[in-house]
């Protein structure tokens, strides 16, 4: 990550899950993309906590950069909550 910028933006996010089985369903399925989301101007750690979350450790060198990293996990977690809603309403 290029460090022009004269400050960082840094993030924690925690997804928290009802179960542990959930919440490995879907670190599971983010890692394929979690690859992209590293860049030269945002970097994105993501773990397991304890049984139900996952914690998104987000570092930025811009805002842009931020906001893009924050989409997307916004938009994997919308993924997941709407496949979820289909599995319970089935």
């Amino acid at each position: 990550m290029s460090q022009n910028n004269s400050f960082s933006i840094k993030s924690i996010i925690e997804l928290q899950f009802k179960t542990s089985q959930i919440r490995d369903i879907s670190y599971n399925s983010f890692l394929p993309e979690f690859t992209k989301l590293q860049t030269k101007r945002s970097e994105v750690y993501m773990e397991k906590k304890d049984d139900s979350t996952i914690v998104f450790k987000i570092k930025s060198n811009d805002i842009t950069a931020f906001r893009a990293s924050i989409n997307e996990i916004i938009s994997f977690g919308k993924v997941i909550d709407n496949t979820l809603r289909i599995v319970d309403n089935s």
